[in-house]
């Protein structure tokens, strides 16, 4: 099971790991929910919302609300700044593309997850057709997210990065996360 959330994606031994090395492992981890919601729709059409459809759906939902919205705010933070600080336009030009893309990227969630938290909760009003199609663009958006990040911009913002600034940058988002647990955790006690 994926079963990722603020506190067990990578983060957890963030304080030693260069901070690129954990959003290449939170890419794989939005790759492998993507493809838990394509099991999820396929799994409601066969199924309808049974056990498993309710546990993956409640599963996909915490880590769209909670571990992807992470990782964007950290690209945000520690990755996109160094690029929009360089000459190169189409560099510029392309992290302003990512920017917008993490705006539909939450645009395209908020519409979905009511859907999933209707499945986690065993309800029968949800429409498979409009989750499906929800689910297929934010699919879609995701994977070519993913892969101009990789091929363009991860390796430019790794190449301008001063000696230990890789797990600085990993210190710090390790330290983020761990607040958000706490915090997550005072709300709930």
């Amino acid at each position: 099971m994926l079963t990722t959330t603020a506190s067990t994606l990578p983060a957890a031994d963030a304080g030693s790991r260069d901070g690129f090395d954990i959003l290449d492992v939170c890419h794989r981890h939005t790759l492998m929910a993507l493809g838990k919601l394509s099991a999820l729709i396929a799994r409601l059409d066969k199924y309808g919302a049974d056990d498993e459809a309710r546990a993956l759906a409640e599963e996909i939902g915490r880590y769209f609300s909670t571990t992807s919205r992470e990782h964007h705010e950290d690209e945000e933070r520690h990755v996109f700044p160094k690029i929009l600080a360089g000459r190169d336009t189409a560099l510029k030009q392309t992290v302003l593309r990512l920017q917008q893309d993490h705006f539909w990227l939450e645009e395209d969630w908020r519409e979905m997850a009511p859907l999933l938290d209707a499945v986690a909760c065993g309800q029968s009003w949800v429409d498979l057709d409009t989750l499906r199609e929800s689910a297929a663009v934010f699919s879609a958006l995701s994977h070519d997210h993913i892969a101009l990040e990789e091929a363009c911009i991860y390796p430019e913002a790794r190449a301008r990065l001063h000696a230990g600034e890789g797990a600085e940058m990993g210190r710090e988002m390790a330290a983020r996360r761990r607040m958000g647990v706490a915090g997550h955790r005072e709300r709930t006690a």
